[in-house]
């Protein structure tokens, strides 16, 4: 396995592999890597010929008051955890690599980016889109893989390759979750043990939800009462919203649910700790 912390040489390097014929399948990741991490890995290997892990903790998709500074890095044992999935490529930039001095360009997606997330994180995909089309750029990837679990995120990506007429293909990977249900993220390191406990409310929510559409509930309000009610039972949780959307436009849906076409999203705070989580219902 190759670790390269160079934009040049990556670009060096992606263009022979490309030259060779070979199929490019990228992860990108912030690091502090979990089983999640690894499900993404094992999807882009069994459709690449080469698996390049980007490692770099985005500082442009944070806020001035978000956990930037403390975001967990662990870049020795992720290189670890690469190897042992059996990616070829680590791609682990500084930050002066990816922003020189000077850097006053961005990509910005206007809509898709706008409500849930964009609400109370304005800058957040501004930063997103900008560090992956840099990312698409310098890796030429053929396909990229992005969770689930990361709902918006993956729809405002699609969204830019599509207008911007990347030749990627975006492949979507289920969400993984602990045992217990909590989705797998590198933010529930954070969490004590009772927190952890507090943090389960949320799939308890998203699970409630599913429940009622399959017994035929399909009225917007009622599933969005429910699962807010359910939360609201842990005062260490505090809800940033509860929102059923449609899973292509992330615009809020009026009225009566259609079933596989919409997608009820969560985030909420567990004391410090900003968690999201989603369920297509």
């Amino acid at each position: 396995m190759q670790t390269i912390t160079s934009v040049l040489e990556m670009q060096i390097l992606a263009e022979d592999l490309r030259s060779k014929g070979q199929i490019i399948g990228l992860v990108p990741t912030m690091g502090a890597l979990h089983e999640g991490h690894v499900s993404l890995i094992k999807l882009a290997a069994e459709q690449a010929d080469t698996v390049v892990v980007s490692i770099f903790v985005n500082p442009t998709q944070f806020g001035p008051s978000e956990d930037f500074s403390k975001y967990p890095r662990s870049l020795e044992a992720d290189v670890a955890v690469c190897e042992a999935a059996g990616v070829d490529i680590v791609f682990a930039p500084t930050a002066e690599e990816i922003y020189p001095k000077g850097y006053s360009t961005f990509v910005v997606e206007e809509f898709i980016a706008k409500p849930l997330e964009g609400v109370s994180r304005p800058v957040h995909f501004r930063g997103v889109t900008t560090v992956v089309a840099k990312l698409f750029n310098i890796v030429r990837p053929d396909l990229a893989v992005f969770g689930q679990k990361d709902a918006q995120q993956v729809a405002v990506i699609k969204k830019m390759v599509e207008d911007l007429h990347f030749t990627v293909d975006v492949v979507v990977a289920p969400t993984l979750r602990e045992p217990d249900g909590l989705a797998m993220s590198s933010r529930n390191r954070y969490l004590s043990a009772t927190q952890r406990i507090e943090a389960l409310v949320i799939h308890r929510a998203l699970r409630k939800a599913i429940e009622m559409v399959a017994s035929g509930e399909r009225r917007v309000d009622r599933l969005v009462a429910e699962a807010t009610h359910l939360i609201g039972l842990h005062r260490r949780v505090r809800m940033i919203y509860v929102s059923i959307v449609d899973r292509t436009t992330m615009v809020a849906i009026k009225g009566e649910v259609v079933p596989g076409k919409a997608v009820m999203v969560i985030a909420a705070w567990v004391d410090e700790v900003r968690l999201i989580d989603n369920e297509v219902l």
